[in-house]
């Protein structure tokens, strides 16, 4: 409608015009307006019709007040060449949709979406990559049901690019896998660190210079139904954030003894991965966050400060410990301390008990169709 009302527009005015304002030659500019806005036939037709107007209007006038040949010649050319840019308009677009597909593709791949109430956990994420035109970043986490309980895993690899998020891909391929078959944690936190390596190896070999790739990562294991203790949570701390439990008595940090992060375990090769044994209560959420949200700054190049924004938060509204808005309520106040200006991925997982009302089971059967369920879904409820 618009190029079609511009049209009107100009050929009405130039009717109305004295034979010294002839302004039937700006007519040139509704194929152009078209090329932005239509399709290539759309365009096409714009550009007929605005010769064909040209002429009409142009005849009308006596001989003297005539634009003649040189203007018919500019809106001609005008209409043939915004019908091949509106043609490269379309081909790029075209383009940019396919890549976006790709792109969400690969983010689903390696963010997989979660079914609700997952594994005995109701959860909630959120993640913003730095670079919004990727969409995704070196930030990952993920939730695996296992025979000995569920394990949860959030990281971050340093860098950016590519290679980050291939590291993290080939990270959560290996807790999938080792998270689901083992049952000691710190024998899945060593696989973990060996993959690493190894990922740094073949980097190499293929020309790369992988060699200081590292990640930092926080491994969870909640424990599995009818557990002698059900409060008590395994953590594994690769220099990674300290989980925060979020209640509504207030906030705390779930610390134990650090790690250094994924791949920089052959500093101290003699080392083994230590296990912290910390109580969650039931009625607390266990958030944990990468380091785009603790070291998000403001104007004046300070921190957010999380823990005492969420202290405050649970005292004005005791709901807010619910995992879909805990998260909802870190992104945004994330967001606004650093004015929207994200200088790193942002990752922000909340996750608590159920109340056995479990989707998914600690048994290979269940877990593979809970797996089909969430890839065939074009936007998991547990990704936000």
């Amino acid at each position: 409608m618009i190029p079609l009302i511009l049209l009107l527009i100009i050929s009405v005015v130039d009717w109305n015009t004295s034979g010294e304002f002839r302004i039937i030659s700006w007519i040139v500019v509704v194929p152009g307006v078209s090329a932005a806005v239509c399709g290539v036939r759309a365009t096409a037709l714009f550009a007929a019709l605005s010769v064909a107007m040209y002429l009409l209007n142009d005849r009308i006038w006596p001989y003297e007040y005539r634009s003649g040949l040189p203007d018919l010649i500019l809106v001609a050319t005008g209409g043939v060449l915004a019908t091949a840019a509106c043609a490269i308009r379309i081909r790029e677009q075209r383009t940019t949709l396919h890549m976006r597909d790709v792109v969400e593709t690969t983010r689903n791949t390696v963010l997989r979406p979660l079914p609700p109430s997952w594994a005995g956990l109701e959860h909630a994420a959120l993640y913003l990559a730095a670079d919004t035109e990727a969409r995704v970043g070196g930030d990952f986490y993920d939730i695996q049901p296992s025979p000995y309980g569920t394990r949860v895993i959030v990281g971050d690899v340093q860098g950016k690019g590519l290679g980050a998020v291939t590291a993290a891909a080939a990270l959560l391929g290996s807790f999938r896998e080792w998270g689901y078959h083992e049952r000691d944690l710190a024998v899945v936190a060593e696989r973990l660190e060996t993959r690493m390596r190894r990922y740094q190896e073949y980097g190499t070999a293929m020309g790369r210079d992988e060699s200081d790739r590292f990640a930092t990562a926080v491994v969870v294991g909640f424990p599995p139904e009818g557990a002698a203790e059900p409060d008590m949570l395994e953590l594994v701390y690769f220099g990674h954030e300290p989980p925060l439990a979020v209640g509504p008595r207030g906030v705390r940090e779930l610390a134990g003894e650090t790690l250094l992060p994924l791949g920089l375990g052959e500093l101290y090769p003699t080392a083994v991965p230590r296990v912290a044994r910390l109580s969650l209560d039931v009625d607390e959420t266990l958030l944990l966050v990468s380091d785009g949200v603790t070291e998000a700054r403001d104007k004046a190049g300070v921190f957010y400060p999380l823990r005492e924004r969420l202290a405050a938060a649970v005292v004005r509204d005791p709901s807010v410990v619910v995992p879909g808005r805990l998260v909802a309520r870190v992104g945004d106040d994330t967001q606004r301390h650093s004015a929207g200006k994200l200088t790193d991925d942002t990752t922000a997982l909340a996750v608590r008990r159920t109340d056995g009302r479990a989707d998914g089971r600690a048994d290979g059967r269940a877990d593979g169709r809970a797996d089909g369920r969430a890839d065939g879904r074009a936007d998991g409820r547990g990704l936000s």
